[in-house]
């Protein structure tokens, strides 16, 4: 059996460079990773988890991870929070897409509520603890999209049927 070989050009009928075996001419397509979350509230409190793992472990954030094949971006959030919390939530609406090119992550949120104040710190947490708005702990947030999640929450706050905010990040690691 030969060991395949990819080279990198532009297919026919296509615009950009990509890997295509030089055996047999498959397109091995490479294409942006989507992370999941929310921000999960509950009477007047935002759930944030500590992070136990790299990167920016020992920092803050919500719920979010890496969409798993067969789930929807809600399904995803909501296994997110359960496997970081082991909250168990109501999926509101889409609440921020955070775009970060350079790494090629698209960054989904939703609004979310607990469907009952159970929870605790998952196996990627240190700490599981819901925080009022002005005890979240800006400097100790993990990344600028959760930043930005955040201050999308209570921008939008009691408010229905408001467009999700956006944002194009390129200039800060995430």
């Amino acid at each position: 059996m030969t060991k395949p070989s990819f080279s990198t050009r532009i297919p026919e009928g296509d615009g950009l460079p990509r890997q295509v075996c030089d055996h047999c001419g498959f397109v091995h397509y490479v294409n942006p990773r989507l992370v999941v979350g929310c921000v999960i509230e509950h009477e007047a409190r935002l759930l944030l988890c500590l992070r136990a793992i790299e990167p920016r472990r020992g920092y803050w954030t919500v719920p979010a991870g890496f969409m798993e094949e067969g789930e929807t971006t809600a399904a995803g959030a909501a296994r997110e929070a359960l496997e970081e919390a082991r909250a168990r939530v109501e999926i509101g609406p889409l609440l921020a897409l955070y775009n970060v090119p350079r790494i090629s992550q698209v960054h989904l949120f939703y609004r979310a509520r607990l469907r009952d104040p159970g929870f605790r710190a998952g196996e990627e947490t240190l700490e599981a603890r819901l925080f009022a708005w002005e005890e979240v702990p800006w400097p100790q947030l993990a990344f600028p999209s959760v930043r930005f999640a955040l201050r999308a929450w209570a921008a939008t706050r009691g408010q229905e049927g408001f467009p999700p905010w956006q944002h194009d990040d390129d200039s800060e690691a995430v």
